[in-house]
């Protein structure tokens, strides 16, 4: 088991992509913490996680709301004594072209896809550097090296976590924290060989 006892945050994981990282994560022996907006959908994947025989919380978080993510850290500290690994995969889209895009529709998207990226880190990497290490990994996409059709917003955000992984490698590589960015519809090889 590559991650026998590792301590992982999973942002946006009562689904998808977030979902199958937990389960691979478990499976993979770490204790993961299951962050999303929807608290049934939490307490569910924290019992199917159990039930493959892991170790999980639930927090029902906003990864706009800086507070919330302080509470959960905190806990998930206190609980598990330290954060190895942080997942950053919460995310929306709120498509349309740029002529009928409305301002609400890009900020939502920046603020989940990309501010959220920046909050959560922020939250853990003090934790990381302060045990001499961690693992912070960035559900980017080809849309933010590419761009796509009516995603101005999210081409933007994807991007910019591009930057983000590119400077946290160079401020944080030397305290023993890696950065990396996967995307979607590669997420478990990845994941694994970037830690």
């Amino acid at each position: 088991m590559q991650l026998n006892g590792k301590v992982a945050l999973i942002t946006g994981a009562a689904s998808g992509i977030g979902k199958a990282t937990a389960e691979k994560f478990v499976k993979e022996g770490a204790i993961v913490a299951v962050c999303d907006l929807n608290q049934e959908a939490v307490n569910s994947v924290v019992g199917e996680l159990k039930a493959l025989g892991g170790e999980a919380y639930g927090y029902k978080v906003d990864v706009t709301n800086k507070g919330q993510i302080a509470e959960m850290v905190a806990d998930l500290k206190n609980r598990c004594g330290r954060i190895d690994v942080l997942v950053n995969n919460a995310g929306i889209v709120q498509d349309a072209q740029l002529t009928k895009m409305t301002e609400d529709q890009f900020d939502k998207v920046i603020d989940i896809n990309l501010k959220g990226v920046y909050n959560c880190a922020r939250a853990v990497v003090d934790t990381m550097v302060e045990q001499g290490g961690g693992v912070i990994l960035n559900a980017s996409s080809v849309v933010g090296v590419y761009g796509n059709f009516g995603q101005t917003n999210y081409a933007a955000a994807k991007f910019g976590v591009i930057g983000f992984v590119k400077t946290w490698a160079k401020e944080l590589g030397k305290k023993g924290i890696r950065s990396n960015a996967v995307c979607p519809g590669f997420v478990a090889t990845p994941i694994l060989k970037a830690m």
